[in-house]
């Protein structure tokens, strides 16, 4: 089966979320292929369906300040952030039997790979959804206080949606070089006892984002079983 790759590029969250639902629309009904979309968002806060307004730590005028937007919507998960300099993914695809956490799990261990293959030892958190970092790794980050040296580090996060004609929306974002001060807006996933990470912080260079990218459709060809086509829109 083929799988289209739209490269993205910087786009706005709402206009991200538009193409995701058109598209999602049209896989159901047969009439576009699966499609991986690869991009990174403008400063973004997104909560997902148990998010708790709670955890948003900024105030309306210093998300002003900082350029950053807020979006409530129908994914998993609580608050997150998006930025320039993170990979986000947007897998669009029918699942069968809509194993929703069947299709998380997956999602994690394709991230693993992908960063197995730019030289970063990453793995599940058991009883935690996303990507993380053991403690000896990630003591590695210098801008890490001393506690957080010692705690497994989240490098991605996952949050997805399958719609009622079983087709996927929503999905992960990978850490690659953002500006982590963001992240001192929320407590991300509403988990206040683990840090947050991204390739940056640990690799002695920071892969390029195309190179990032490139490992990631590769990553998910052989997890999903597609052949991944590039393709504009």
């Amino acid at each position: 089966m083929k799988c289209l790759v739209h490269d993205l590029g910087l786009i706005p969250y709402q206009a991200a979320w538009n193409l995701q639902n058109k598209l999602a629309a049209d896989i159901g009904r047969g009439a576009c292929a699966a499609t991986l979309l690869l991009l990174e968002h403008p400063h973004t806060y997104t909560f997902g369906r148990r998010g708790d307004a709670k955890n948003l730590l900024w105030d309306e005028r210093t998300l002003a300040q900082r350029g950053a937007s807020v979006h409530w919507v129908d994914r998993g998960g609580d608050v997150t952030y998006h930025g320039p300099g993170q990979l986000v993914g947007y897998p669009l695809l029918q699942l069968p039997d809509q194993d929703h956490v069947g299709y998380v799990r997956k999602l994690e261990k394709m991230l693993i790979s992908a960063l197995a293959s730019l030289g970063l030892a990453a793995g599940q958190l058991n009883g935690k959804t996303g990507v993380w970092v053991q403690a000896d790794i990630a003591s590695r980050c210098p801008r890490c206080t001393p506690v957080d040296r010692h705690k497994p580090a989240k490098i991605a996060a996952i949050g997805v949606k399958v719609d009622a004609n079983g087709v996927t929306r929503h999905g992960f974002a990978l850490n690659v070089e953002p500006q982590m001060e963001y992240f001192d807006g929320i407590i991300p996933c509403g988990l206040a006892d683990y840090p947050i990470i991204s390739l940056a912080d640990v690799l002695p260079v920071t892969p390029d984002m195309q190179v990032v990218k490139r490992e990631v459709s590769r990553a998910f060809a052989q997890t999903f079983d597609f052949d991944m086509v590039q393709t504009g829109i």
